[in-house]
């Protein structure tokens, strides 16, 4: 997919309103290469998805050996607004919290006491984390409206074809 291509997919209305979101499922091969997705916390900087996590997570190693990656970050509503993504994971060790984990709960329900507890024994808790890096290679918008899953639309396209023949 060309990075204009990729780029038109992520500039979409749609696009950046599920890019708002803070919740993404990460799909990686783990070390005894069986598939994983895991939901995370995510931000997205305009080029990248970030997302943080502890520095002994075993999706760590996993990325280290094989970095290629998948995300969804959909809604939970129908139909549902999907957006597909691939790349390549790019990880970054950090002393401390990255600002982008504080960024990618803010919508969690919190007061702003409550925001500031749970963002001291954060603090407390680690004392580094890993930024995961992804810049999207592959991206696709589903809304099932005007777009719809590849295999739907090649239903989609065959059945046209076969009306016009």
């Amino acid at each position: 997919m060309q990075p204009s291509e990729i780029a038109d997919v992520l500039n979409r209305p749609l696009s950046q309103e599920l890019l708002a979101r803070d919740l993404t499922r990460l799909a990686y091969v783990g070390t005894d290469d069986a598939p994983r997705v895991v939901p995370i916390g995510f931000t997205w900087n305009g080029t990248e998805v970030v997302m943080c996590t502890a520095t002994n997570a075993p999706k760590i190693a996993a990325l280290r050996r094989r970095p290629s990656v998948a995300l969804t970050i959909d809604t939970e509503v129908h139909p549902p607004k999907i957006l597909l993504l691939r790349g390549e994971a790019e990880l970054d060790v950090v002393d401390g919290i990255p600002d982008e984990f504080f960024r990618s709960s803010g919508s969690y329900e919190m007061t702003p006491e409550q925001r500031a507890e749970w963002e001291t024994e954060v603090r407390s808790l680690y004392d580094g984390m890993v930024r995961i890096v992804v810049t999207p290679t592959w991206a696709k918008l589903i809304d099932f409206e005007t777009t719809l899953p590849s295999a739907v639309e090649e239903l989609v396209r065959q059945r046209e074809e076969r009306r016009r023949a």
